[in-house]
């Protein structure tokens, strides 16, 4: 087979293949990943007319430059789980600039607010998650609404907010029963009766 059909292939594949995760994981279609895969897909195949190379190599650039935004959003969530957010933050402000389509961008921003959280930024967060759960144009798959309804239940409490917060940790759970942010959100609850018997 001829290599740039080759790189047709692969390319068609590959987008194919995403577009199918992204769907099956409800997260709908991505124009904009679309267009760059078919984009760079064609470039390759073209200059393969040229410069013979290995499909593997194509695959891995075309890997790298339509997922920058979701690398560089797990960059931040790695280091924000070492505790450093400030740095995290830095890698989620670089994801939002790189063109990131919809949702990327609506994931992207749920880390930033966990992260401003971490930083001991709760207002900002609260704003950022108020306007991703309100925002009627949006939706989330199960697994980040119920970590947005958790941060934003955290940045309630911290703000002031407990009716508030209280709503938004049931809405994690109802969410995404067994998940990571439903635990955090009933660990969250009971804290919150616990210190209410105190006083």
């Amino acid at each position: 087979m001829h290599p740039s059909l080759l790189i047709l292939l692969v390319g068609f594949l590959y987008i194919l293949g995403f577009n199918l995760l992204s769907y099956l994981r409800h997260q709908g279609l991505s124009a904009r990943f679309i267009l760059e895969g078919l984009l760079l897909t064609g470039a390759g195949a073209a200059l393969a007319m040229a410069i013979p190379f290995q499909p593997l190599v194509f695959l891995l650039f075309l890997y790298l430059i339509t997922m920058r935004v979701r690398i560089l959003i797990d960059l931040g969530n790695s280091v924000a789980g070492r505790g450093q957010p400030e740095r995290a933050l830095w890698f989620y402000d670089l994801a939002l600039r790189l063109g990131a389509d919809s949702w990327s961008r609506c994931v992207a921003q749920i880390n930033r607010a966990a992260a401003l959280i971490q930083a001991g930024k709760p207002e900002e967060a609260y704003e950022i998650l108020r306007c991703i759960l309100t925002d009627p144009e949006v939706q989330l798959g199960a697994k980040y609404q119920s970590a947005a309804c958790y941060n934003l239940g955290l940045a309630c409490r911290r703000t002031g907010r407990e009716a508030e917060a209280i709503q938004r940790f049931n809405e994690a759970i109802d969410a995404l029963p067994g998940s990571i942010y439903a635990y955090g959100a009933q660990q969250a609850l009971k804290k919150g009766r616990e210190t209410q018997d105190k006083e």
